[in-house]
């Protein structure tokens, strides 16, 4: 059963390689643990959130941005400065504090942006993250988790309107992402339910900015 267990991840893990997927490509370490972890209950939907997701969104959306509350296992969509959505999400298996390397399943925090919409992913329909972004660069240089070079190659990025690159040590493949919400399972993305993917996806350009709190 272990021996089986290892290949299935392998197999698992190359597919979510080949196809691009959201967070790190792989399989999480909870999965392949065999250990849940429960996303905090959310705070029962306010009776304002819930009229504001029974309206039907105005597309385009005027100066469209996210902000993710990581405490509330919130994501919020505004528009022309205006709430028009409200959803639950769910973290990284190791949710609280902000992301500092590879591997460590944390979702990042701090200002980010939509830089590529993948219709391939493993989990659904996912929006690539701009993480590192240049304060997360600028630390882990300090820090000596990444050299110099990768630092000019992460702020090159970031400035030509590119996704930084997501090999180094910093991690990367960062996604909000399909998937479900009812623990926290991922490798440091930001997961909703499909349908509710589905209607980001659509409606999000890239360069829309993402700020996540904790």
């Amino acid at each position: 059963m272990t021996t089986n267990g290892g290949i299935l991840f392998v197999l698992l893990a190359g597919a979510c390689v080949a196809a691009g997927a959201a967070c790190g490509a792989r399989v999480t370490r909870t999965a392949r643990a065999g250990v849940t972890n429960p996303a905090p209950t959310p705070l029962p939907a306010t009776r304002e959130e819930e009229e504001v997701n029974q309206r039907p969104l105005k597309l385009p959306l005027t100066d469209p941005r996210l902000v993710v509350e990581k405490g509330a296992r919130r994501l919020k969509l505004y528009a022309g400065g205006e709430l028009v959505r409200v959803r639950r999400v769910a973290l990284g298996f190791e949710p609280a504090g902000d992301k500092v390397k590879q591997g460590d399943g944390r979702t990042p925090e701090g200002d980010y942006q939509i830089c590529m919409k993948n219709e391939r992913s493993n989990f659904y329909l996912s929006l690539g993250l701009t993480y590192p972004n240049a304060e997360d660069a600028e630390r882990g240089l300090r820090d000596g988790i990444i050299t110099k070079a990768q630092h000019k190659s992460i702020t090159q990025a970031l400035a030509a309107g590119r996704c930084p690159p997501w090999n180094t040590a910093l991690g990367g493949e960062v996604f909000i992402h399909g998937g479900g919400t009812a623990r926290d399972w991922t490798f440091g993305c930001v997961a909703l339910e499909n349908p509710e993917i589905k209607e980001l996806f659509d409606a999000l350009p890239k360069g829309t900015p993402v700020r996540i709190v904790p």
